[in-house]
């Protein structure tokens, strides 16, 4: 791996500027889900029991370079502090003195980045102010390496610097996937539009063996074919786009997997009356809501004959059963081959995790990743400049 990970690192009597991403949910001046707190305990554990002193810097939520009260990181301070078991002091954007008189035994959290308009301006006089604090810099927020910001890239020119616990478990794992992954690769990409994953398709069809296209992108690539998708969601507009797809998935070799059938409803309601009936047959005052059980025996066909999955993206409209059926039983059967050992399986993005989790299938995936438009970016083959910049 070109970048360095903590263990190339010598910590000792210094201080570790480990840049995180707890942006996690509050209502009523309460986190309502740490997971993301809690994944970032295994760095700051190490870079202590290496000696080191940990200043964590974060955002949260978009400020937009203004200080807004309701946005400051001292609502989270106290959830961090009951995951790691130690003191941590919020500092606001003062910063020195605190820095200056810390302790061994705390943790200090700065004020939210994105208080300052240079953070995501990526400006170097801002990022000098930060790295004026420490003495190595550690990027353990895989999800804000798609941001040229001053604390995710400018920085990294600045001090020795190296990827934390997280992201370099991120990497390991993405590139186990498709950098150089065991085949056959499958990938299931789903979800609304297709206008949103035209970079990721064309970048998938040329690295996995089998894309499996579901949710209302299908549609789109339906319709393109000619087929009558009667009130579907559905880019029509985009049918060249779909068929020049197409094609450059059959020159690269690689099969995409369409609905073989489909669940249509006449109304978009949790447990609506649907049927499911031929991708041609979709009534004309109908929309297709699902794939069928047809597709998914199909899905789970493939899946056990492949050796790496990469997943983005529902097979159909997860929320809302019962048309959350195709993309629950193509998870499980995903979440048992993992959980045997016979198959790699990284998933990644917001409406991803929630369906997975919704079909109970999250904890036997191989990797999960918590970033959203990193994870997606660099399924779309882009370069990440705070992974980058640790090069």
């Amino acid at each position: 791996m070109p970048w360095k990970t903590l263990d190339d690192m010598d910590f000792a009597r210094k201080r570790a500027l480990v840049r995180v991403d707890i942006n996690v949910p509050v209502e009523d001046g309460e986190v309502t889900d740490t997971t993301r707190i809690d994944r970032i305990i295994p760095t700051v554990e190490d870079i202590r029991a290496k000696g080191g002193k940990v200043i964590l810097m974060a955002h949260f939520g978009r400020p937009k370079g203004q200080v807004v009260p309701e946005m400051s990181l001292e609502i989270i301070a106290p959830a961090v502090a009951d995951a790691l078991g130690l003191p941590v002091t919020w500092v606001n954007s003062d910063y020195g003195d605190a820095v200056a008189e810390m302790t061994d035994d705390e943790v200090l959290l700065l004020e939210n980045l994105r208080f300052n308009p240079g953070e995501e301006k990526n400006d170097e006089a801002f990022a000098k102010r930060l790295a004026s604090l420490g003495d190595i810099y550690v990027n353990d927020a895989f999800s804000a390496a798609h941001r040229a910001h001053a604390s995710t890239e400018a920085i990294a020119h600045l001090l020795p610097s190296c990827a934390g616990r997280l992201m370099a478990e991120e990497l390991r794992a993405l590139e186990k996937a498709l950098g150089t992954p065991d085949r056959p690769v499958m990938a299931v990409v789903g979800g609304a539009k297709v206008s949103t994953k035209l970079d990721l398709l064309g970048n998938l069809v040329g690295k996995v063996d089998h894309l499996v296209i579901g949710g209302g992108m299908a549609n789109t690539f339906l319709a393109a074919q000619g087929i009558d998708v009667g009130k579907s969601l559905c880019e029509h507009d985009l049918a060249d786009t779909a068929r020049d797809i197409l094609a450059k998935a059959e020159a690269a070799g690689c099969e995409i997997v369409l609905p073989r059938d489909i669940v249509v409803a006449r109304e978009f309601k949790e447990h609506a009356e649907g049927q499911t009936v031929a991708p041609d047959a979709c009534p004309a005052d109908a929309m297709i809501l699902d794939a069928g059980p047809e597709t998914v025996a199909y899905i789970n066909q493939v899946m056990e004959a492949a050796k790496t999955l990469v997943w983005n993206g529902p097979l159909g409209a997860f929320e809302i059963a019962p048309f959350d059926a195709a993309t629950n039983a193509a998870a499980s059967h995903a979440a048992a081959l993992s959980k045997a050992g016979s198959l790699i399986s990284v998933a990644g993005g917001g409406d991803t995790v929630a369906a997975l989790n919704k079909a109970g299938a999250a904890d036997d995936f191989t990797y999960i990743s918590t970033a959203g438009g990193a994870f997606l970016e660099w399924m779309e083959g882009k370069t990440l400049p705070g992974i980058a910049a640790l090069g």
